[in-house]
């Protein structure tokens, strides 16, 4: 073989090489505790978006390594520096929890390794701090408390109870309450991460005179606060309102005690759309429960990679071209519209949301009216990118 024929061979079996890249995906969640439920659906979204795609992304294999952040931002930073650094993950989605987010942000966005948020949407990195290597396929976490704001000072209650966990989700959800809502705020109150015993809060509330309670206690928190609310009596006297409190991963376990309570939110099981139909059958068929927003803004952040390594071609060596790919949401949502503000943070429609029970007995979150039309953050307008 002469050089010219050696050189040539050797070029084709680069370009094959590159054509058969594997793409590498982290995912950081937590699988621990109370909260594991939450953690759970963000996979298995993920994953059924993969089997959607053959397990591939973007036409290429896809590996996806699954870590447990355990709640512990010790924990979290160790596993996001694994994966970019030993594992080289071309893309890290994660977290849950905002805490956790603050905790992998920088290690991952300066090895400029793409960060793609399939639920934490903290204030901190939507303004001024936004990042040209993080995107996010949820939400702004105000956002949600937005909705229930607009709605509370729309149905004309006069005075509202405020409860959410001291972290940076409780207190941007406690803000964006605030943005839509003029009424009194009779109380806000500030609990553990993980609280679990309400009994002195609701004897707070008995005596605030609120005709409403605004919370935003996930999880097992939820789970928790909602019992003993109804078991007080209280349900009956004071409409509750609230995020991310009575969804997909807690209404299993509070059943009836979260009857006729309302959420907002952007997506629920009985979205209309016909991706989101077909997401749902699928779901429950192979996992065998309902998906929340978690698992849906999971399958997106697949759908979303997906898009930008199809775009490139697999070369995910170009940052920008990724980017930009990225950028484009080049995707059908399962939420319907969808598109990424200037920060990377989503502009969508947002839904009051109402518990209700179908007819096959579960209960579910059910899309009501809708309070917010292509709607973005407030903070994008900070973003300098």
């Amino acid at each position: 073989m002469n050089k010219f024929a050696m050189t040539l061979a050797a070029g084709l079996l680069g370009l094959g090489t590159a054509a058969m890249a594997e793409v590498k995906v982290g995912m950081i969640v937590t699988l621990s505790g109370p909260p594991a439920a939450l953690g759970q659906q963000a996979v298995d979204g993920f994953k059924l978006a993969m089997d959607d795609l053959d397990g591939k992304l973007g036409g290429h294999d896809a590996t996806l390594i699954v870590e447990d952040d355990e709640l512990k931002p010790e924990v979290a930073l160790s596993k996001a520096n694994s994966l970019v650094e030993s594992a080289e993950a071309d893309f890290v989605v994660g977290t849950i929890f905002s805490n956790m987010l603050q905790a992998v942000f920088r290690p991952v966005t300066e090895s400029e390794t793409f960060l793609i948020s399939p639920n934490a949407g903290p204030s901190t990195f939507a303004g001024r701090n936004c990042n040209p290597y993080f995107f996010v396929t949820s939400y702004q976490n105000n956002q949600n408390a937005e909705v229930m704001g607009a709605h509370a000072q729309a149905a004309g209650y006069k005075k509202v109870f405020m409860i959410a966990p001291n972290y940076q989700a409780g207190r941007d959800n406690m803000e964006g309450f605030r943005m839509h809502y003029e009424g009194e705020i009779v109380d806000e109150v500030y609990v553990p991460l993980g609280h679990q015993d309400y009994s002195a809060e609701i004897a707070r509330i008995a005596t605030s005179d609120a005709d409403a309670v605004f919370a935003f206690t996930p999880g097992g928190m939820g789970v928790r606060f909602v019992r003993q609310f109804r078991d007080s009596g209280l349900a009956d006297k004071v409409q509750f309102m609230s995020v991310f409190t009575t969804d997909e991963t807690t209404l299993p376990a509070q059943k009836e005690a979260a009857e006729g309570f309302l959420a907002a939110g952007n997506w629920a099981p009985d979205t209309a759309t016909d991706a989101s139909k077909a997401f749902v059958a699928a779901f429950e068929a192979k996992y065998g429960y309902v998906p929340g927003g978690y698992a849906m803004q999971a399958y997106d952040a697949a759908m979303l990679i997906n898009s930008a390594v199809e775009a490139v071609g697999g070369d995910l060596s170009d940052k920008d071209a990724v980017r930009a790919a990225l950028e484009a949401a080049d995707f059908t949502s399962l939420r319907g519209d969808f598109s990424f503000n200037t920060n990377h943070y989503p502009v969508q429609d947002f839904y009051q949301l109402s518990v209700a029970e179908r007819e096959d007995g579960a209960w579910v979150t059910s899309v009501g009216e809708k309070i917010f039309d292509d709607y973005g953050d407030s903070f994008a307008e900070e973003c300098s990118m």
